[in-house]
């Protein structure tokens, strides 16, 4: 490995322990409806391979995780701006059972902010629920559709009595990541 592939990230900067040093890896940028990523029975060459680094492991791009911020903090850091490029720390509450296409994080009032992966690029292990994971990206505010809604309830594994209640268009804060860092062993 050439070192300039490798970024020094400082374990201090973060309470939370985040690796020593990320490793650059490629990925592909091939665009992807949300539909077919999830709905693909076919693996594409737009799952990215991940790289181990001790204690974590990266999927998409590279970045400096030491700059993280609490994602309970992102509607702070976005001020009234609809969108903000951010890195993110917390802890991933579910995962798209599908493919592992999509994450959401907890905020502090109750509400998830969905995190998708830029272009498809990459997707993440569908068993990570309750892991710490640091994202780095754009935040925005969206009005995500009705039928956005089924299909992400769809991929959680919801109930099709929990999927025909959704009826009502609803404005979220949303994340579009090109770099995903998961703590600890998988």
């Amino acid at each position: 490995m050439r070192p300039s592939n490798l970024l020094a990230v400082s374990a201090a900067a973060l309470a939370l322990s985040l690796p020593l040093s990320v490793v650059a890896q490629k990925t592909s940028k091939k665009p992807v409806k949300v539909a077919e990523a999830c709905d693909n029975k076919a693996e594409t060459a737009a799952q990215a391979k991940a790289q181990t680094v001790a204690p974590g492991t990266i999927y998409g791009t590279s970045f400096a995780a030491a700059s993280a911020r609490p994602v309970g903090e992102v509607r702070q850091l976005l001020g009234t701006r609809n969108t903000a490029p951010l890195t993110l720390v917390g802890k991933a509450e579910a995962v798209c059972q599908a493919k592992g296409c999509w994450l959401t994080l907890a905020l502090p009032d109750g509400q998830k902010m969905r995190v998708k992966f830029k272009d498809y690029a990459f997707f993440v292990p569908k068993d990570i629920a309750g892991r710490t994971v640091v994202v780095n990206g754009v935040a925005q505010r969206e009005v995500v559709s009705v039928a956005a809604q089924q299909h992400y309830a769809k991929d959680a594994g919801k109930s099709a009595q929990e999927i025909a209640a959704i009826t009502k268009p609803q404005e979220q804060l949303n994340f579009e990541a090109d770099g995903v860092l998961i703590q600890g062993r998988l």
